[in-house]
């Protein structure tokens, strides 16, 4: 009977101490699906007010119902000779593929850049000579060299998507510290194994970073070049609207066109913190 009091005592400390004991929180940390629901609510139901009040004419914003006729009748093929589907398909083959493409050659390049002068000399002036330059500007000389078919697209959006991953994959490869390079060479790491082991990890942030900045500039230039030479696509679907001033049917390709952009973006955060889940902690 007289041992159960002293446990007690010993283990009082012990649980005041946790209950005092917080881990630290980084910036910004935390769900915000809660304040996610209410902007869009709120943009809805401003939109669904804006509409069924007259306060904006049809021909500028039409009403939710109509976005919605309109997509039934794209998704039977109404409006032209491609279904909604259809015109998906063939803009997220184009764009993923572009990526796809840009990912695997332009992250080792980048890293390249980063820890080799010679690399540096090399790639660095041909990228930063076509970076600044628009997608479109370059696109008639695309469609000269490739023809209109899938291949001007293609490289029109790799070259677009290209840069920016590259350029990322660069900075992070820079910003290993000496520290960590000098301890890894100390161990006898090669070449190949400290760039595995040592610069690729803690590029990584910079790269998913890049990733995400290369996706959106390649939708935008995926929208402009389908507007231009394509025969199917959600590009073209819009440009054809527009011609009959079918606002709906812009706004529904619109909408498609962030949902997906969208739900990219959710799961590149996703992997992000699983893959770099020290990012911001060290």
């Amino acid at each position: 009977m007289s041992g159960a009091p002293i446990e007690q005592i010993k283990q009082a400390p012990q649980r005041k101490l946790k209950s005092k004991t917080s881990r630290y929180r980084k910036l910004g940390e935390g769900s915000g699906l809660v304040a996610n629901l209410i902007s869009v609510s709120a943009f809805l139901g401003l939109w669904w007010i804006a509409t069924h009040f007259g306060w904006i004419k049809p021909l500028f914003l039409p009403k939710p119902e109509a976005i919605w006729t309109a997509f039934k009748q794209a998704s039977a093929g109404e409006l032209d000779n491609h279904t909604l589907w259809a015109h998906f398909l063939w803009s997220m083959g184009r764009v993923f593929t572009a990526f796809l493409l840009s990912a695997v050659i332009g992250i080792p390049v980048g890293i390249a850049m980063g820890v080799s002068r010679l690399a540096r000399g090399f790639f660095d002036p041909a990228i930063e000579f076509y970076r600044p330059l628009p997608p479109l500007a370059y696109l008639p000389l695309m469609i000269i060299w490739f023809g209109i078919g899938e291949m001007a697209k293609v490289i029109l959006l790799f070259l677009a998507i290209f840069a920016p991953i590259a350029l990322s994959a660069r900075a992070g490869a820079r910003s290993v510290s000496q520290e960590q390079v000098q301890a890894a060479r100390s161990m006898g790491a090669s070449a190949i194994q400290l760039v595995r082991f040592v610069v690729f990890p803690a590029a990584l942030p910079e790269i998913l970073v890049g990733l995400r900045i290369g996706m959106g500039v390649g939708r935008t230039t995926l929208v402009a070049a389908e507007m231009v030479a394509a025969d199917a696509g959600l590009g073209k679907m819009v440009f054809n609207a527009s011609n009959f001033l079918r606002t709906d049917v812009v706004i529904l390709g619109i909408l498609v066109i962030g949902v997906v952009a969208y739900a990219f973006e959710i799961l590149l955060r996703i992997f992000e913190a699983w893959a770099v889940p020290w990012k911001g902690r060290v």
